[in-house]
């Protein structure tokens, strides 16, 4: 069923999603901050979007497709919470990756908001993480724009710096 906030739709990403989603993460610009770098070819995509439909279809939640109101048929990203192993810990991790169009509008800011008020109120969880490298000052500045507070590193990059990890926890964030 699908959830809404001021400006944008979230579902459960679907087979059909392929498409959009190969586009979004083969886009070197999305992806300028990855250290794997952009996607090269569509069964990575399909590779993705299989873990977020078995994530859902295990846990009753994920990552979502992300629309525009005014274009619900238009995905102009993926992001939410999910498991995410951090270096062997299983914790619930915000992330997300928007469009090149979808940029500077503040949905980064909408989709994670919604994603921790979510997490919190309807799945009852703790905390949620979420990590950024370090020198991606935009992703940085909307975890701390939804109240997420910087709480260590994570050394997940060999021959690189640290990403920077957050945490929002509960009581804080209600």
């Amino acid at each position: 069923m699908p959830m809404s906030s001021a400006h944008l739709i979230y579902r459960a990403p679907e087979p059909d999603d392929l498409a959009r989603l190969f586009a979004i993460y083969s886009d070197p610009q999305t992806q300028l901050f990855n250290p794997s770098g952009p996607m090269t070819d569509e069964a990575q995509a399909a590779a993705m979007l299989e873990g977020w439909i078995e994530h859902w279809q295990t846990h009753g939640y994920g990552w979502w497709a992300i629309a525009h109101k005014n274009a619900p048929e238009q995905i102009i990203g993926f992001g939410g919470i999910g498991l995410h192993d951090f270096k062997g810990e299983q914790r619930v991790n915000l992330g997300y990756r928007f469009a090149v169009e979808a940029w500077g509008k503040g949905f980064a800011t909408e989709m994670g908001k919604a994603a921790l008020a979510f997490g919190f109120s309807s799945l009852r969880l703790g905390d949620v993480y979420g990590y950024v490298r370090p020198t991606h000052a935009a992703s940085i500045r909307v975890l701390e724009k939804i109240g997420m507070q910087r709480c260590g590193e994570l050394d997940d990059v060999p021959g690189q710096a640290p990403s920077l990890l957050f945490r929002a926890v509960a009581s804080a964030a209600q």
